[in-house]
């Protein structure tokens, strides 16, 4: 009775998503306020309908009632109670559920915190936003309905959780991800919502500006998850692999970044109206791409979660719905909202510029080398690998020029910057960023090669451009004395950011060039020196794990004689499921990571094969990316946000005239004044 339950409130939350679709735009042409007003009641029903079914799908595992056939299939009753809460989203239904979930609550998110918004906007965003809902439902309801029963007879008992994913990065990887896949359709609703009121203007942007950093900020945490649940899980000690799941979570995240920026254009200077609505348009089709991808079944990734044709079919002819209705609706109207200004080459519009055009640059070089090899299967051209190499060579130049222009793009004034302001902090601190690196890696001990010395080199540039930028806005400016407190939240948000990147930067470099490994055959009491460190085989053990049993080696690990760790990694069995799994033991620290895997007994009986690494600065690089996750969430939480100053008025008709805005006074990223 209790799946009946959910499966009705799943129903109930389409209808009210359909009528909240459709509703509330129609009140917005026809002037009805009862219509427009209706937006938020029906968000709100909608989430809680959404979230009864959620909970009920959660209960339904915690209870092994396995006369449901994705319990049966995906849980058992060996299972551990969290992995069984994980377990909800562990394969497609509940996955899909999860992000129909997760929706509701940013529809409701943008519902609650949008009082001061016009109403008539409002109403779009949250009717485009139930568009999208609508979709995902279907597809919940007609292909992928998780409280569909096993009749007449129910199993004595379920299959099991993928052992690869009864693991801690299951309960907040995929839920993290979501929020920034997800989060990425308010932008995505924004910008709806101008093209069918022909109306975009730097207060447009401005409201825009929290929501995009927000889903930026959950984004950057969900793939530096992922990254980290990858490194430690899967046993071969890599952080990233170019596995086409992964790119599918990373394009989004590259247009989505050059969507931060240009929305900062589009408030401060009233430029870039158009690229900034087809930036937002695209971030978020790129995030359906990537639902499309995982869950068609035209990819085979430890990442992927359905195999079946017609749910691929749907996610594609609904994708192609979204991606070309929204396009055709840009080509449209784009142009009612185009705008034309000037500005020199020495300015922040030319570098922001510069870094959207790089950042979109490199999503389409990540987006050609994941698509094309299925493109090539599908038209039988033949079979096409596209590893890392190509990667490699198309991303990492584009990625390190944009980190070039990183630097001088926070600091340059708007419109127009005196190139002699420009010269001179910018050579010191240039000479003192390379002769640093060099400097640096020699005292560490290691060879000097061309690629980590610039990465390490343009990663200090921008840590020291950020350091000296705060520096000289909180002192003296036109002889005024400006304080710590006077600068907002979104210019130390983006500070933060860019020390951030340039942090993982420094850490990719490191752990790429530098990384030490070893696959060797050892037995206990045997010992192998790797780099300055001494790994001794001490011992073998079998445990039992709640629905496993392991054997345990241990490995002392010391250092010119001096003792440093134990480590004891495991090779498990899991008895339900009948795979065998790796699990890795890890020395974690800041400067470096000693990693052991357990591979395979040999025929001798006890000698086993064995993978060591040393990792140099592997942590720098989930280290950089939550600063980047704070700096966004910084930068949201900039008081200036909650302050909007806009008049609450009766519902208008739209205009397909173009807005005119006189353009704010520039300022800097501080909130200064800025020159020219």
């Amino acid at each position: 009775m209790l799946a009946e339950v959910g499966h009705f409130a799943l129903i109930l939350a389409l209808c009210l998503a359909g009528i909240q679709a459709v509703l509330p735009l129609a009140g917005t042409y026809s002037r009805r306020r009862l219509w427009v007003a209706a937006a938020r009641p029906l968000v709100s029903g909608q989430f809680v309908f959404v979230a009864i079914s959620f909970v009920i799908l959660a209960l339904l595992f915690i209870g092994d009632d396995f006369s449901v056939s994705y319990v049966a299939a995906n849980s058992n009753s060996q299972l551990p109670t969290h992995y069984k809460l994980s377990a909800v989203w562990g394969a497609h239904e509940g996955s899909l559920l999860l992000w129909s979930l997760v929706l509701a609550g940013w529809s409701l998110a943008v519902a609650l915190c949008s009082r001061s918004l016009p109403v008539e906007l409002v109403a779009r965003i949250l009717s485009v936003l139930a568009c999208i809902s609508v979709g995902f439902y279907l597809l919940l309801l007609l292909t992928s309905n998780p409280f569909e029963r096993l009749l007449p007879i129910a199993p004595v008992d379920g299959g099991d959780l993928n052992p690869l994913l009864q693991d801690f990065g299951l309960i907040v990887h995929p839920p993290m991800l979501y929020m920034g896949y997800v989060g990425f359709s308010v932008p995505f609703a924004f910008a709806i919502a101008a093209l069918l009121a022909g109306r975009m203007d730097s207060a447009w942007a401005r409201w825009a500006r929290p929501w995009t950093n927000a889903a930026w900020a959950f984004l950057t945490l969900g793939i530096a998850l992922g990254s980290w649940w990858a490194y430690y899980e899967l046993g071969w000690g890599g952080w990233w692999f170019w596995d086409p799941v992964e790119n599918a979570s990373f394009m989004p995240w590259l247009t989505g970044t050059a969507l931060v920026h240009s929305l900062a254009v589009a408030e401060k200077r009233g430029l870039f109206r158009s690229w900034t609505l087809l930036l937002a348009i695209l971030t978020f089709s790129l995030s359906l791409l990537g639902t499309f991808l995982v869950r068609s079944g035209i990819l085979t990734s430890v990442h992927a979660f359905a195999a079946d044709p017609t749910r691929g079919a749907f996610i594609l002819i609904f994708l192609a719905m979204v991606v070309g209705g929204s396009l055709l609706l840009f080509a449209l109207r784009g142009p009612v909202i185009y705008r034309q200004a000037a500005f020199a080459p020495i300015s922040r519009e030319a570098f922001l510029l510069a870094n959207n055009v790089l950042l979109v640059s490199a999503c389409g070089a990540v987006f050609v080398g994941t698509l094309y090899p299925l493109l090539a299967d599908a038209m039988n051209w033949g079979k096409i690998s596209v590893g890392p190499p190509y990667f490699n060579l198309m991303f990492v130049p584009l990625a390190l020029t944009a980190l070039l222009l990183m630097a001088p793009g926070s600091t340059l004034r708007w419109k127009q910057h005196a190139g002699a302001l420009l010269q001179r902090p910018f050579m010191v601190l240039t000479v003192a960023a390379g002769v640093s690196s060099i400097i640096w890696l020699l005292w560490l001990g290691y060879e000097i090669h061309l690629v980590p010395v610039l990465a390490v080199a343009l990663g200090l540039w921008v840590f020291l451009v950020s350091v000296w930028d705060v520096a000289q806005k909180t002192s003296s400016v036109r002889g005024r004395w400006v304080g710590i407190r006077r600068l907002r939240g979104s210019y130390y948000g983006m500070q933060l950011a860019h020390v951030g990147v340039a942090v993982a930067v420094i850490g990719v470099a490191m752990t790429s060039y530098y990384n030490e490994q070893k696959d060797l055959r050892l037995a206990p009491g045997e010992s192998v020196v790797v780099g300055h460190y001494r790994f001794e085989f001490t011992g073998l053990e079998q445990v039992r794990g709640p629905n496993y049993i392991a054997h345990q080696g241990s490995f002392s690990i010391s250092r010119e004689g001096a003792p440093v760790a134990l480590l004891q990694p495991e090779k498990r069995f899991y008895s339900v499921a009948g795979q065998v799994m790796t699990e890795a033991a890890i020395d974690a620290g800041l400067w470096r990571d000693l990693y052991v895997a357990l591979g395979e007994r040999l025929d001798d009986g006890a000698s086993w094969t064995l993978r060591i690494y040393i990792k140099p600065f592997v942590r720098w690089i989930w280290l950089g990316a939550l600063l980047m996750a704070t700096g966004g969430c910084v930068a949201m939480l900039d008081k200036r946000y909650s302050k909007l100053a806009v008049s609450r008025n009766s519902v208008q008709a739209p205009s397909s005239e173009k807005l005119e805005v006189t353009a704010p006074e520039p300022r800097d990223g501080a909130g200064l004044p800025g020159r020219g």
